[in-house]
């Protein structure tokens, strides 16, 4: 078991449960060292006073509040332990609510209550079946470094996990960063929810940190002695460039479809857009010019009528049927 970071107890009622806290992650980040590039050597942070310079040992280190640039007032260790705190060792649960109703954005960190002693085994299983009965939660109220905290208690494979929450006013509100209303048709709609559902997984457990994995082969590499690994070849999207919503939509769904062995449905390239009016007039002007000339060149009796079809005026519709009529004279 990891050291344990805090030894108190549950309450909930008339009902104590005695546990120590330990952490319900890892860190496996790569982390580096500041090092002197010329010789290797280990480059070190010193806490050095700025009004006279000298550097400070961790016992002539203590705790103000800056009022003002002119003004800090020093705060002791005593004086903050003297302050009435009743969650100083005590989670103190004071609700219990649906999972559903708390934001997870105000999760923070994740800790176990493992139990502290056989004595705290049978009211540590009561709390837990309580909860997985219920399907709720518990809100308490806790004291983490000389701050109080508001956490939540669940249930995760036995073990009763708190997480440590935000209070309401530490969550800023994102009213101001929300986009203007935007026009989105309802095909558009429907194939995003379609990509959600190609996209959908029973677990997030498969996924593993691709950027630690590829520092890892760097750091082997380097001290193997071996050539740096080169980076994979990615196409890098163009900037600045607009994106038809509804074909990028498509190919997302076959790109998807075609990643989990469903293969292609042919519809990733084409998509449903009505495209304006305009645009497809011009594009059935070209297409018939198009055909007009090389329908010319394999027969001239039907010349006549396909330039015709493809010209919007009494006078050009003369100029075809003249040019019909001189190609006939001449064969």
């Amino acid at each position: 078991m990891p050291r344990p970071l805090w030894t108190g107890a549950i309450s909930f009622g008339l009902v104590t449960i005695p546990v120590k806290v330990v952490s319900a992650t890892q860190d496996h980040s790569i982390h580096f060292r500041q090092v002197h590039l010329e010789d290797l050597g280990r480059v070190r942070t010193r806490k050095v006073c700025e009004l006279d310079g000298e550097a400070l040992s961790q016992d002539e280190i203590g705790k103000g509040y800056e009022l003002s640039k002119e003004q800090t007032v020093p705060i002791t260790d005593e004086e903050l332990d003297r302050i009435p705190l009743p969650t100083a060792k005590a989670i103190e649960i004071v609700a219990f609510v649906d999972a559903d109703s708390v934001d997870p954005i105000r999760i923070s960190d994740s800790y176990y209550l493992a139990i502290d002693g056989q004595v705290a085994a049978k009211p540590y299983t009561l709390l837990r079946r309580a909860l997985e009965r219920s399907d709720k939660v518990a809100v308490a109220k806790f004291a983490w470094h000389n701050r109080e905290r508001l956490g939540l208690l669940r249930v995760r494979e036995g073990a009763i996990v708190l997480h440590s929450m935000r209070w309401p006013d530490e969550i800023r509100s994102p009213e101001s960063l929300a986009p203007r209303q935007v026009e989105l048709d309802d095909d558009e709609i429907d194939r995003a929810v379609q990509l959600t559902d190609t996209m959908a997984l029973d677990s997030i457990a498969g996924f593993r940190d691709a950027y630690r994995d590829a520092l890892e082969e760097l750091i082997a590499a380097k001290s193997e002695g071996r050539g740096i690994p080169e980076p994979a070849e990615g196409e890098e999207p163009e900037e600045g460039k607009v994106v038809d919503l509804m074909a990028a939509l498509n190919a997302s769904v076959e790109a998807a479809k075609e990643s989990r062995g469903e293969g292609g449905g042919g519809e990733a390239t084409v998509h449903e857009m009505r495209p304006r009016k305009k645009a497809a007039s011009k594009k059935a002007a070209s297409s018939g010019k198009a055909d007009t000339g090389r329908k010319a060149g394999a027969s001239g009796k039907t010349t006549g009528r396909k330039a015709g079809a493809g010209k919007t005026t009494a006078a050009k519709r003369t100029t075809g049927a003249k040019r019909t009529a001189r190609k006939r004279s001449a064969s």
